[in-house]
């Protein structure tokens, strides 16, 4: 019997640890990028086309290069309409028909959000704190109502956006109202919760190489009780070096992921890579810098981050970080598809 027994554990052991490490060789590494700006494109007239010169939609022309994933930025009333949440369905109808998972990410303001800018939204300017957590949290749902309403499924939501300063100012300025930052991140939280129960909520910062920004606001989050299931970045060798952050992309990318282990063993959470970018005028420095981006990714960071996604590889001109050149990919966007 006792012979029985211990054959009987030692293959209960064998088949935990084989089912365990199946289950992390199938977990899915995302390959995404945000193409917000599609609708805002095409009703300008502007047309996208493959490396043969063929017209492709902009979420197709990322499923050709192997991405399973797109990121979509909602805005609460802005100008034109493009970013609303109609805009927003319409693109989250595009990428289920390629079969590629849907990031929402509110902006919580009528235009941009980011670590310079956090504008309130001009229907909640006169709200008190109280009211503009219901007023967020009822934002938040009936957008992804909506979107559940055409069966859209939704795998992540980002609770605003690089708010490394907190968010809706003055109000939830991080550095002065760190508690109502975080009540109001809650807001965002259980409301995604309400809509979509699985999805994951993310916390996204700039500046992913930079450890100080992540710990001010991810302590700040925790002592107030707000919650969040995973941790976004952004991973910008070209900007890092404007700002003085690093000196080579070699930098940027040894110290994200770094960072990404560093946050997992602190606050037991796991990242992901919601915005990259390299400058489209060097496609073959970039393409290089791409790929070690993505590889970085997936194994330098203790497999504690689940996917790169590219910010808005379509734009040109003044933006020096897209992967297009004369409305066509330039091999930067190669980095993804030859990515196994």
């Amino acid at each position: 019997m006792d012979n029985i027994l211990k054959t009987y554990i030692l293959l209960t052991l064998l088949f935990v640890s084989a089912s365990a490490t199946y289950g992390q060789e199938q977990r899915t590494f995302w390959l995404g990028a945000d193409i917000s700006g599609t609708t805002a494109m095409e009703a300008h007239g502007q047309r996208l086309y493959n490396t043969r010169g063929e017209i492709r939609e902009n979420t197709a022309l990322m499923a050709e290069y192997g991405l399973n994933a797109v990121r979509l930025r909602v805005w609460v009333a802005p100008r034109g309409g493009f970013c609303n949440k109609d805009d927003v369905l319409e693109m989250a109808k595009r990428a289920k028909y390629y079969n590629m998972a849907v990031m929402v990410d509110f902006h919580y303001s009528d235009w941009w959000a980011d670590p310079g800018k956090q504008h309130i939204p001009a229907s909640w300017q006169y709200l008190k704190y109280d009211e503009m957590k219901h007023e967020l949290a009822a934002h938040t749902r009936e957008v992804l109502q909506q979107l559940k309403d055409h069966h859209i499924d939704v795998k992540w939501v980002q609770v605003g956006n690089e708010t490394t300063h907190g968010f809706l100012w003055p109000m939830g300025r991080a550095e002065e109202n760190m508690e109502q930052y975080a009540g109001l991140s809650q807001a965002g939280y259980e409301a995604v919760k309400q809509v979509f129960p699985d999805a994951q909520v993310i916390v996204h910062l700039d500046g992913g190489c930079d450890p100080k920004r992540y710990d001010f606001i991810f302590d700040g989050l925790k002592k107030h009780g707000a919650k969040w299931d995973l941790i976004g970045l952004s991973v910008y060798p070209y900007w890092d070096q404007e700002a003085g952050l690093e000196k080579d992309a070699q930098g940027t990318i040894r110290d994200f992921a770094s960072n990404i282990k560093r946050m997992y063993e602190k606050y037991g959470t796991e990242s992901m890579v919601v915005e990259t970018g390299v400058e489209s005028k060097k496609p073959v420095e970039g393409k290089a810098v791409m790929k070690a981006i993505l590889d970085a990714a997936r194994n330098d960071c203790g497999g504690h981050c689940h996917g790169v996604f590219y910010w808005a590889p379509e734009l040109e001109g003044a933006y020096p970080l897209g992967a297009f050149d004369n409305h066509r990919p330039t091999i930067i966007m190669d980095a993804f598809k030859e990515f196994k």
